[in-house]
């Protein structure tokens, strides 16, 4: 994989906290250290009391399936997961219900996942790849 890939900070930084995490083995989302409001996606303010510099914790990469999608075109096309693939909107209940994107590991065509499902994070490093990435995977019931 070469240095270009589209994932990784933004070039302004405000979210490299979050990708620190993912080579730390976390997942990392701000809260606001005035009101403690978790906010997703990342921003320099808090969208509720208006403080700047909200901070950054580490939450458990546990939750409930939101939503799902099922994709058969690489809409990232250095993104090395077959198609088609399962892409999931989690809600982390430890982090005030924020909701995550993400991809439902070793997903296809076959993949059924059910909105309310359990799912947890694990955090995948491609060789050669320069950040990795979290993917979901169903908690058995």
């Amino acid at each position: 994989m070469s240095a270009e890939l589209p994932w990784g900070p933004a070039p302004d930084g405000v979210d490299t906290p979050y990708w620190d995490g993912l080579l730390a083995g976390e997942l990392r989302l701000q809260r606001c250290g005035c009101c403690a409001t978790w906010i997703w996606g990342p921003q320099w303010l808090c969208p509720r009391c208006h403080t700047f510099d909200p901070g950054w914790a580490p939450v458990e990469p546990v939750g409930t399936v939101y939503s799902w999608s099922r994709s058969w075109y690489p809409f990232i096309a250095e993104l090395p997961v077959p198609l088609p693939y399962v892409t999931v909107l989690v809600q982390l209940p430890q982090a005030g219900n924020r909701r995550v994107l993400g991809i439902l590991h070793e997903s296809g065509a076959d993949t059924e996942i059910a909105i309310g499902a359990r799912v947890s994070g694990r955090f995948v490093h491609d060789p050669g790849a320069t950040w990795p990435l979290l993917r979901w995977t169903e908690v058995a019931r």
